[in-house]
Protein backbone atom coordinates (compact mmCIF):
# COMPACT_ATOMS: atom_id res chain seq x y z
CA UNK A 1 0.00 0.00 0.00
CA UNK A 2 1.39 3.27 -0.57
CA UNK A 3 1.79 5.86 1.72
CA UNK A 4 1.07 8.88 1.72
CA UNK A 5 3.95 11.40 2.90
CA UNK A 6 3.48 15.26 3.85
CA UNK A 7 5.45 17.73 1.65
CA UNK A 8 8.31 18.97 3.98
CA UNK A 9 9.31 23.13 3.29
CA UNK A 10 12.89 23.36 3.93
CA UNK A 11 13.94 27.44 3.74
CA UNK A 12 17.56 26.54 3.23
CA UNK A 13 16.36 25.29 -0.66
CA UNK A 14 15.23 28.73 -1.29
CA UNK A 15 17.93 31.07 -3.22
CA UNK A 16 17.82 35.05 -3.56
CA UNK A 17 18.34 38.25 -1.63
CA UNK A 18 17.75 38.24 1.55
CA UNK A 19 14.76 40.57 0.98
CA UNK A 20 13.74 38.20 -1.85
CA UNK A 21 13.96 35.30 1.11
CA UNK A 22 12.13 37.25 3.34
CA UNK A 23 9.43 37.89 0.95
CA UNK A 24 9.02 34.21 0.07
CA UNK A 25 9.26 33.34 3.80
CA UNK A 26 6.05 36.00 4.51
CA UNK A 27 4.17 34.55 1.54
CA UNK A 28 4.51 31.05 2.79
CA UNK A 29 3.69 31.64 5.89
CA UNK A 30 0.59 33.74 5.22
CA UNK A 31 -0.70 30.85 3.28
CA UNK A 32 0.55 28.20 5.86
CA UNK A 33 -1.92 30.51 8.28
CA UNK A 34 -5.02 30.74 5.98
CA UNK A 35 -4.48 26.48 5.59
CA UNK A 36 -4.84 26.56 9.54
CA UNK A 37 -7.92 29.12 9.96
CA UNK A 38 -9.75 26.90 7.23
CA UNK A 39 -8.71 23.47 8.39
CA UNK A 40 -6.67 22.23 5.35
CA UNK A 41 -4.12 21.22 7.45
CA UNK A 42 -3.95 20.67 11.39
CA UNK A 43 -1.64 22.41 13.86
CA UNK A 44 0.76 19.30 14.26
CA UNK A 45 1.40 18.87 10.55
CA UNK A 46 2.10 23.33 10.37
CA UNK A 47 4.99 21.71 12.35
CA UNK A 48 5.74 18.97 10.33
CA UNK A 49 5.44 20.80 7.07
CA UNK A 50 6.95 23.92 8.00
CA UNK A 51 7.50 24.63 11.31
CA UNK A 52 10.47 22.32 12.12
CA UNK A 53 13.33 22.72 13.89
CA UNK A 54 15.64 23.18 10.55
CA UNK A 55 13.34 25.85 9.03
CA UNK A 56 13.53 27.08 12.72
CA UNK A 57 17.18 27.42 12.64
CA UNK A 58 17.69 28.52 9.49
CA UNK A 59 15.21 31.85 10.34
CA UNK A 60 17.56 32.50 13.35
CA UNK A 61 20.84 32.03 11.82
CA UNK A 62 20.25 33.07 8.01
CA UNK A 63 17.12 35.06 7.57
CA UNK A 64 18.16 37.34 11.17
CA UNK A 65 15.01 38.78 11.71
CA UNK A 66 13.23 39.74 14.99
CA UNK A 67 9.37 39.24 12.65
CA UNK A 68 10.59 36.57 11.02
CA UNK A 69 11.85 34.46 14.15
CA UNK A 70 8.60 35.74 16.04
CA UNK A 71 6.42 34.01 13.39
CA UNK A 72 8.41 30.88 13.74
CA UNK A 73 8.05 30.92 17.26
CA UNK A 74 4.06 31.49 17.28
CA UNK A 75 4.14 28.54 14.64
CA UNK A 76 5.89 25.97 16.87
CA UNK A 77 3.49 26.78 19.78
CA UNK A 78 0.31 25.82 17.87
CA UNK A 79 -0.06 22.61 18.74
CA UNK A 80 0.53 22.96 22.47
CA UNK A 81 -2.56 25.78 23.02
CA UNK A 82 -4.28 21.75 22.55
CA UNK A 83 -2.58 20.44 24.82
CA UNK A 84 -2.93 22.83 27.54
CA UNK A 85 -6.05 24.48 27.57
CA UNK A 86 -9.36 23.59 27.48
CA UNK A 87 -10.97 23.32 24.10
CA UNK A 88 -12.66 26.50 23.45
CA UNK A 89 -10.04 29.03 25.22
CA UNK A 90 -7.28 26.40 22.85
CA UNK A 91 -9.86 27.43 19.71
CA UNK A 92 -9.70 31.20 20.53
CA UNK A 93 -5.79 31.38 21.40
CA UNK A 94 -5.35 29.77 18.16
CA UNK A 95 -6.88 32.02 15.73
CA UNK A 96 -5.26 34.70 18.47
CA UNK A 97 -2.08 32.97 17.27
CA UNK A 98 -2.83 32.95 13.51
CA UNK A 99 -3.43 36.74 13.90
CA UNK A 100 -0.14 37.83 15.11
CA UNK A 101 1.42 35.06 12.29
CA UNK A 102 -0.57 37.75 10.10
CA UNK A 103 0.21 40.55 11.12
CA UNK A 104 4.03 40.08 11.17
CA UNK A 105 3.99 38.55 7.97
CA UNK A 106 2.21 41.41 6.95
CA UNK A 107 5.00 44.09 8.69
CA UNK A 108 7.85 41.85 6.60
CA UNK A 109 5.74 42.58 3.10
CA UNK A 110 5.35 46.09 4.04
CA UNK A 111 9.43 46.53 5.12
CA UNK A 112 10.58 44.60 2.25
CA UNK A 113 8.37 46.79 -0.28
CA UNK A 114 9.49 50.19 1.52
CA UNK A 115 13.25 48.53 1.34
CA UNK A 116 12.62 47.67 -2.57
CA UNK A 117 11.16 51.17 -3.23
CA UNK A 118 14.29 53.12 -1.76
CA UNK A 119 16.86 50.59 -3.71
CA UNK A 120 14.75 51.38 -6.91
CA UNK A 121 14.47 55.04 -6.31
CA UNK A 122 18.32 54.71 -5.03
CA UNK A 123 19.19 53.02 -8.34
CA UNK A 124 17.22 55.62 -10.33
CA UNK A 125 19.10 58.90 -8.36
CA UNK A 126 22.34 57.28 -9.17
CA UNK A 127 21.52 56.91 -12.72
CA UNK A 128 20.47 60.43 -13.26
CA UNK A 129 23.58 61.68 -11.42
CA UNK A 130 25.66 59.66 -14.05
CA UNK A 131 23.54 60.67 -17.42
CA UNK A 132 23.88 64.19 -16.03
CA UNK A 133 27.93 63.74 -15.56
CA UNK A 134 27.98 62.13 -19.07
CA UNK A 135 26.20 65.65 -20.50
CA UNK A 136 28.45 68.00 -18.60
Amino acid sequence: MKQNHPFHIVLSNSRGKPTQQLELFALLNLGIAQSLASGVISATESIQRFYHADNCLYVRKHLRSKQANAIMSHGVQLPDLFDCLPAEEAQREFFHELEKIRSLCLKLLEKGHRLGVANCDRIELERHKGLTSQST
